[in-house]
């Protein structure tokens, strides 16, 4: 079932990684949408995956000459979504104007590849960590989960639950009162809180307990992220989380984790950790009531320590985003 939603369709919404998109098409279901992602000689493109012609998967075809081949009959479309070859079509007959692919908004950025389903090309959401030499960037994903977008974000926005679920690992149950703290708005409309007083039992790997700051910040309706700061040696973690909605029910995270420092771990064991502290959320959020986050802020009783979770309500509200949110 295709997935309902004009403020989502307008976004950028990550589709997968870079490196999946190799010599041969590919096929992602976006918002219940079947998308073909293939680069050539220009860049990569994401169409329709649906041949006009009777219906065929294009994915299921090949990149020939820098064209996207129907597996079916033949038929060559160029990256602008219009058919330049159908072989049956005798030489001298043109090409119909209608043989073209539903085109849609593609892009690369921050390691992934990204989809714009009303096919607009809508401002980039800043990473600045991806641009700095002084950090190394590691990609994370996928992963699903039978959860809707806006739970899973709010998941990771969630300061209070970090002593509980992931307990040993981002908090201890000694520590788990949480300081007041506000969120602002800059001037690019970017919503961020202010620094938050976290005690972790092992922050940056060397062993050593001791109090960390997170800022969380709300970039999109599908993407946020948090930077943890150690104010004894000024090391500096993000993460950004980013969500797909696959379809009605379920989601696909990705994330780029970026550092500062040494943390003398493999992409592959910095991965495993994260994939660890994400299984321990996933049946957290899976068995959320009811499935869709509440945008009345009077349905669920919030504390002060939940106010990033409140202004990301907020904010799906001001934006008029529908899909997972009630």
């Amino acid at each position: 079932m295709i997935v309902q939603d004009t403020v989502l369709r307008n976004e950028w919404i990550v589709a997968c990684r870079s490196v999946d998109v190799q010599d041969r098409p590919i096929q992602v279901t976006i918002m219940g949408e079947r998308v073909v992602l293939f680069r050539n000689e220009e860049g990569i493109h994401a169409f329709k995956d649906l041949c006009i012609h009777r219906g065929a998967a294009l994915s299921l075809g090949c990149v020939r000459e820098g064209k996207l081949v129907c597996p079916y009959h033949g038929w060559e479309y160029e990256a602008s979504g219009a058919c330049v070859k159908i072989p049956q079509l005798p030489a001298d007959q043109a090409i119909p104007g209608k043989a073209r692919a539903v085109l849609y908004g593609c892009a690369e950025r921050y390691g992934f590849v990204w989809v714009n389903l009303a096919n607009q090309s809508p401002e980039f959401f800043p990473l600045p960590e991806f641009e700095d030499h002084r950090f190394r960037n590691v990609i994370w994903g996928p992963q699903t989960v039978t959860a809707k977008p806006p739970r899973i974000v709010e998941n990771f926005l969630d300061v209070g639950h970090l002593a509980v679920v992931h307990e040993g690992y981002l908090g201890v149950e000694t520590h788990m009162e949480i300081g007041d703290y506000r969120v602002h708005r800059d001037e690019n409309g970017v919503i961020r809180t202010d620094e938050i007083k976290i005690f972790q039992p092992d922050p940056d790997g060397t062993g050593q307990a001791k109090h960390v700051y997170y800022t969380y910040e709300i970039l999109r309706p599908l993407t946020v992220k948090f930077t943890k700061r150690d104010a004894e040696n000024g090391n500096l973690m993000s993460i950004l989380l980013t969500v797909m909605p696959l379809d009605e029910a379920r989601s696909v995270a990705y994330g780029v984790l970026s550092f500062n420092y040494e943390t003398n771990l493999s992409d592959e064991e910095i991965n495993s950790f994260q994939n660890l502290i994400f299984a321990q959320d996933k049946p957290i959020v899976e068995n959320q009531k009811p499935e869709d986050l509440p945008l009345d802020l009077q349905v669920e009783l919030s504390l002060k320590c939940d106010r990033a979770s409140i202004a990301y309500r907020q904010y799906l509200t001001e934006m008029g985003v529908t899909h997972g949110t009630a």
